[in-house]
């Protein structure tokens, strides 16, 4: 086999995802995301902390999880690539081997930009992800799935500066840890993560895969690739697609109208949990603007009732 070239940098500098060639082999070539953890003496800029540090091998943990025991056959309306190799090594890293979705036809990439017909796409594949796993125990993924979950960011929440949404935390986290209607998220769900092709869209990067309910994949989306302006013209849209979608995917054994009531409901809920963690990351976030505001102003109102 050929290294032929470095993909992108995996962050805090925790190792890097290379594209290899390969030699008389069935595939051309493939993906390979090499974990190797750094630590204080080695990767001072890259540490982050014992918890960062402990989050961070942990979600390395989770994916190897997702890809070996949990990962969906590769069907259009959920495709995911396919994993050669999952696992640890003795010195303490992970490799993954997994297939080249340029190879296969997802060569397209966005960041913050993004089409409808893609945006479009990537809804649909949540509806179809959040549909297959209704109802699943999280077993072996984190309990409580996204990489901002309260558990884990007991930091931000110390440093958070808005004391209102600090004070409804816990209360928010447990609203929606509560909900009846749980499945697997994804759990970081931004446009980055998703790659499309002629055949639709594919998504990667499964290290916050984990319970909860659907619609904080769907607002995180949302977050990651409209505007302010965007997100009062156009979120209900794309809430009513979305939506459609789960409708489509979920079939007719399942209350399809108690789980869009349900997550619709929770949706300035999964805007404010998010509002939370940025609030104690980085407060001065782009994403923090006025439709986040109206969104956490609606669920700091619904929360105390409940």
């Amino acid at each position: 086999m050929v290294r032929t070239e470095i993909v992108q940098s995996l962050w805090s500098g925790y190792g890097e995802i290379v594209r290899v060639t390969l030699r008389a082999a069935k595939e051309p070539s493939v993906v390979v995301k090499w974990v190797d953890p750094p630590t204080t003496a080695s990767h001072p800029r890259g540490w982050s902390g014992a918890a960062g540090h402990a989050r961070k091998l942990r979600s390395y943990q989770v994916e190897e999880c997702f890809y070996t025991g949990w990962l969906p056959a590769p069907e259009r309306g959920h495709r995911t690539a396919r994993c050669w190799f999952a696992g640890a090594l003795a010195d303490g890293s992970h490799r993954f081997v997994l297939e080249d979705l340029d190879a296969a036809g997802f060569r397209e990439r966005s960041d913050l930009s993004i089409t409808p017909a893609q945006l479009r796409a990537c809804l649909a594949w949540l509806a179809n992800f959040h549909a297959r796993f209704l109802g699943r125990e999280p077993e072996g993924l984190w309990p409580v799935g996204t990489y901002w979950h309260l558990a884990t960011r007991q930091d931000e929440l110390g440093a958070m500066k808005d004391p209102d949404l600090r004070a409804a935390a816990e209360p928010l986290d447990e609203l929606l840890n509560g909900c009846r209607f749980r499945t697997l998220v994804h759990g970081d769900a931004k446009v980055a993560n998703f790659c499309f092709g002629a055949d639709g869209v594919a998504a990667v990067d499964f290290q916050y895969v984990g319970g909860g309910a659907g619609i904080k994949d769907v607002a995180y989306l949302l977050s990651s690739c409209l505007s302010d302006a965007e997100c009062e013209a156009q979120a209900e849209r794309w809430l009513a697609v979305y939506f459609a979608a789960l409708r489509a995917a979920l079939g007719r054994e399942v209350d399809a109208d108690a789980v869009e009531a349900e997550w619709r409901g929770l949706y300035p809920a999964a805007w404010a949990d998010f509002h939370r963690f940025l609030d104690g990351w980085a407060v001065d976030h782009w994403k923090i603007h006025s439709y986040t505001r109206r969104m956490t102003q609606e669920a700091l109102a619904a929360w105390p009732s409940r």
